[in-house]
């Protein structure tokens, strides 16, 4: 699954506001909820339970919130570039300043996982986190997003 088929260019955000890793995720689950049409109380609510089960900051300053939502039919993204870093519980303990969150459907199968882990592989890509860092606007995150890792 492309990364294009589940986030658009309205949703690669810079310079985004957060004092740390809850206030982030209400701020996002606000925006995602009215996207999808889900209560943003709802997503807010899966996304920290899933952060229970362990951090989804990867290391690198990267996190990758996800879960799974009844009602979505299929993977929503958005991307984000903070102005600040904050402490997001990351396995390598650095705070994070690049976050995509991402929900997929309850019923999630082997393509939608695919939306994860192509998340996963772009942003591991030492070009692609370059060209985000990099990025004066939110068209220039989505294409790092969405091109530079196939280059």
């Amino acid at each position: 699954m492309e990364i294009r088929e589940f986030l658009s260019p309205d949703n690669a955000l810079l310079d985004v506001r957060a004092s740390d890793k809850a206030d982030l995720l209400r701020g996002l689950a606000e925006r995602t909820g009215k996207a999808v049409g889900l209560p943003a109380e709802e997503v807010v609510k899966a996304l920290l339970k899933r952060e229970q089960l362990g951090s989804t900051g990867t290391g690198g300053g990267i996190a990758i919130p996800h879960t799974r939502m009844a009602g979505l039919s299929k993977p929503f993204g958005i991307l984000v570039r903070l102005n600040n870093s904050i402490d997001f519980d990351a396995i390598d303990g650095q705070p994070v300043d690049v976050v995509f969150l991402l929900l997929l459907p309850a019923s999630a199968d082997k393509e939608q996982l695919a939306a994860l882990a192509s998340v996963a592989r772009t942003l591991r890509n030492p070009k692609a986190m370059s060209n985000l860092r990099a990025a004066r606007t939110g068209e220039d995150l989505y294409r790092a997003m969405t091109v530079t890792a196939k280059h």
